[in-house]
């Protein structure tokens, strides 16, 4: 079956630079890397603990793992950056009395002010890298993003695929212990 060669570059991929996650991830680490300048050369924070933080301005007291589901990484990742930003006074984190394992971070006051000087620096590098596509469009690619994030998450909860095992570089095999 041929592909309509009218229909658009991500419907009928022919390298690696027509599929859709691949140029969106060309255009995260294009962008992002302004973000990431920012953040490490202005602020003294990474990506991953500005990520927390921006989190954590619009939702205060969450359970660690709470904000590890939020900001979609994993625990041991999301706890030590915790610690990092515990340590450079930018959150604080307070142990639950029932169960002491349970902790709930909040932003301190420098983690407000962190985010309230960072916060119109990212809106500004969103604004210009929005600036060339038409309202129309913006809406209709606001729409496709939401309706993609929701098929990529149901295609996660039905997908059936093998765990990888980075330890030895590659998925995990049957028989090899």
């Amino acid at each position: 079956m041929r592909a309509n060669p009218d229909a658009p570059r991500l419907a009928r991929p022919q390298t690696l630079d027509d599929v859709l996650l691949y140029r969106m991830s060309r255009l995260l680490s294009t962008a992002g890397s302004m973000v990431i300048r920012l953040c490490e050369g202005g602020f003294g924070i990474t990506r991953r603990e500005w990520r927390l933080i921006a989190l954590l301005a619009h939702e205060e007291g969450l359970l660690s793992s709470q904000l590890a589901d939020h900001a979609q990484l994993d625990r041991a990742r999301t706890s030590r950056a915790v610690t990092s930003l515990v340590a450079k006074k930018l959150v604080r984190r307070t142990q639950g009395t029932a169960d002491r394992r349970e902790a709930r971070i909040a932003l301190t006051a420098g983690g407000r002010d962190l985010y309230e000087q960072l916060f119109p620096l990212v809106l500004q590098i969103n604004r210009e890298l929005l600036a060339p596509i038409p309202r129309t469009q913006l809406e209709a690619v606001d729409r496709a993003l939401d309706r993609m994030q929701r098929q990529a998450d149901d295609m996660v909860r039905n997908a059936h695929l093998p765990k990888a095992d980075r330890r030895r570089g590659g998925r995990v095999r049957a028989g090899m212990g």
